[in-house]
């Protein structure tokens, strides 16, 4: 137990108390906590003490402590008379998060293809200590998903903290990317000549697309936007340049992010275009989920129907491929004839 703490901090010590001890299910009384700040604090107060901290951090609204009243009926020791009051008790701390909240938010750390091992134990560590005792999250059924047989970028959180820092001071970043090579391992990109390539980039905006972040940038000898794998970018610095004006790139004045991600579900590059494709009806769920609500449905008869949808080029054409037994491609004839080809390619890896 540690030397006596000081008073005038008591008020935070039942703030801790409370925020680890309690919830709607689990409150605690005045007495209760006086006995929790004698025995974690060996702080010993009165009860009128601990009501007026309480008090204090009620009234002050930013801690998020709620109660419930009782009405008392005492004799008053002077006339005898029986007077009613009210008392204050039932306190517990009234998390930001709720249970299924932290939940979501812990899950989505353990599944993440992108964190490495270390930082997903820190980060649920860190999410399960905003909540309370009674908070039960246990990975002992679970396994995670850690790609052991391949290499994952240690500098992920860093390579994020750069990014923001650049963005929200309008600075170009350069950095090298990296792929993973045939011992499983991540190598930077070299160009024609051999040499490791270095990139030159004015970010914009950061996104989580399918588990993974992208950086939606521009690639400073180009006009258009570009995305990269945050996780695969490494050895990122700021420069001292100003980032390009937004005017200067290809729609990125007045973009809609949420749009732009319906439109690029693969995160590729290239123009959008207003495909249009026929399919069987119990395909539907699945073209909401790579889509969203950014389609529409004809039925055309016979169990199918026809959907159309704006969507980058590239990112159809490959979700076409995934589909291909499925699905046929009716427009724009352009995208016809590239998934056309992309048939007659893959048949011939199969000597068809």
């Amino acid at each position: 137990m540690l030397g006596s703490r000081p008073k005038k901090m008591m008020n935070m010590y039942i703030y801790d108390i409370l925020r680890r001890n309690t919830d709607a299910e689990h409150p605690m009384t005045q007495r209760e906590i006086q006995k929790r700040l004698e025995s974690e604090y060996d702080m010993t107060v009165d009860r009128k003490a601990v009501k007026a901290n309480l008090e204090d951090l009620i009234n002050d609204g930013s801690y998020n402590i709620e109660y419930s009243t009782k009405i008392r009926f005492t004799p008053n020791r002077s006339t005898g008379e029986i007077e009613k009051s009210e008392i204050l008790t039932g306190f517990y701390y009234n998390n930001v998060f709720t249970d299924s909240e932290l939940r979501l938010l812990m899950d989505s750390v353990l599944f993440s293809k992108s964190i490495p091992m270390a930082n997903k134990k820190e980060l649920l560590v860190k999410l399960k200590d905003l909540s309370n005792k009674y908070f039960k999250f246990s990975t002992a059924n679970i396994r995670f998903y850690e790609a052991a047989d391949r290499e994952i970028n240690k500098e992920l959180f860093y390579t994020i903290e750069v990014l923001d820092e650049a963005i929200s001071n309008g600075l170009q970043v350069k950095f090298l990317y990296n792929e993973y090579g045939v011992d499983k391992k991540l190598h930077h990109r070299i160009n024609k000549n051999g040499d490791v390539r270095e990139y030159i980039i004015n970010p914009y905006t950061m996104v989580a697309n399918g588990g993974k972040y992208y950086l939606i940038c521009n690639y400073d000898k180009y006009d258009n936007l570009s995305h990269y794998r945050i996780d695969r970018i490494s050895n990122i610095e700021i420069l001292d340049t100003p980032r390009k004006p937004k005017k200067q790139v290809e729609g990125l004045v007045g973009l809609d992010v949420a749009k732009y991600m319906q439109e690029h579900i693969f995160m590729f590059g290239g123009k959008s275009i207003r495909a249009k494709f026929e399919m069987p009806k119990y395909l539907i769920s699945d073209v909401l989920d790579s889509f969203g609500a950014n389609v529409n449905f004809t039925d055309i008869g016979d169990g199918n129907v026809l959907t159309s949808v704006k969507v980058n080029e590239n990112d159809i054409r490959y979700w076409a491929r995934l589909y291909a037994s499925q699905i046929k491609i009716t427009e724009p004839k352009e995208l016809v004839d590239m998934c056309k080809q992309d048939m007659v390619n893959a048949l011939k890896l199969y000597d068809v």
